[in-house]
């Protein structure tokens, strides 16, 4: 069973988190065994190289003697010499392109309808993304196999809590990700005394969180202090403009946090546990944190319950029998 690592390089978001927590869970319940491979240059610089001379051709010829290959984004082969199976998180760069650098969007345009049609199946992480699948890739409902991401340690209620008040904004430095009218939203609400910290790395699209009195850039930090940073907060808020899935809701509810997130499908799929608004009105958004923080502990209880159902056991043995379907 051959696996494409290159992800852990570049990225400790999403797609990075899905891939660990992937990996442990079937090393631990699964008899696979695990053929790692990954493109070596982690500078930004090399994307280009990875994307054309590493998905294209050396991965496909490393992974030859496998019984399956499968690429955890999708960045993948468009031929393979082996059963191809291919997670996608979202289609966000065919439906914000405008989100991404050039380079992804000429990448995708070209190759994603390629790579949709090699793969043998294509794992979407929500019953939104398999439909955005079906509607802008045109891929057959037969070949789409719906599974969806998870939370585990430390992202749970239990531990210690980061001190202070504050507001907690988890998301890459990005455009998609709507942070200059959440920070607007938040001096709207009027939380007197609060913060709104954000944790997340720099992104694209020159998106800068100017720190002040209310307002701080945390950063990447580490999965043990972000669970600090959870607990401790009065609310987490998550306003993106597309999502295939939203980790971070997710994460936050594990954690026991009250949740504010962007009125989308993902979203909707969680259940309960989080006020949904529209992301494109800060006085919705600010209205939002407002409740969120006054239900503090009702919400928190409904997303501790809905989050249990997304483990990663159900992740490692679903996936493990997807690849059973192909390699039989």
């Amino acid at each position: 069973m051959a696996l494409d690592t290159s992800p852990l390089a570049l990225s400790g978001a999403g797609t990075a988190r899905h891939l660990r927590g992937l990996m442990a869970e079937l090393e631990r319940e699964s008899e696979l065994v695990l053929e790692r491979h990954s493109f070596g240059i982690r500078a930004r610089a090399g994307v280009p190289i990875r994307d054309v001379g590493w998905y294209l051709a050396a991965l496909p010829f490393l992974a030859r003697n496998a019984n399956v290959l499968h690429c955890p984004t999708f960045r993948a082969p468009v031929r393979c010499p082996v059963p191809l199976v291919v997670t996608f998180h979202d289609l966000a760069v065919l439906r914000r392109p405008e989100a991404f650098n050039a380079w992804t969007c000429r990448y995708s345009r070209a190759l994603l309808p390629r790579v949709a049609r090699a793969a043998d199946r294509l794992i979407a992480v929500s019953e939104f993304t398999a439909q955005e699948l079906v509607d802008l890739l045109r891929v057959p409902e037969t070949k789409i196999r719906v599974i969806p991401n998870a939370v585990g340690r430390p992202f749970t209620p239990e531990g210690e809590a980061a001190e202070g008040e504050y507001v907690l904004a988890v998301s890459t430095l990005e455009p998609r990700k709507n942070l200059e009218r959440l920070v607007e939203a938040f001096g709207r609400a009027e939380l007197n005394g609060y913060e709104l910290r954000v944790v997340g790395a720099r992104g694209w699209g020159d998106v800068k969180i100017a720190s002040g009195e209310q307002v701080r850039w945390l950063g990447e930090v580490s999965d043990d202090e972000l669970a600090r940073l959870y607990r401790g907060a009065r609310c987490a808020a998550y306003v993106s403009l597309y999502e295939g899935f939203g980790l971070p809701v997710l994460e936050a509810m594990a954690c026991g946090t009250a949740v504010v997130s962007s009125d989308l499908p993902t979203v909707r799929e969680f259940g309960r546990g989080v006020i949904t608004v529209d992301p494109a009105d800060p006085d919705a958004i600010a209205a939002g944190l407002i409740a969120a923080v006054e239900k503090r502990e009702e919400l928190g209880r409904q997303g501790r319950e809905a989050a249990t159902a997304y483990s990663w056991s159900r992740v490692a043995r679903e996936t493990a029998e997807v690849y059973g379907e192909l390699s039989e």
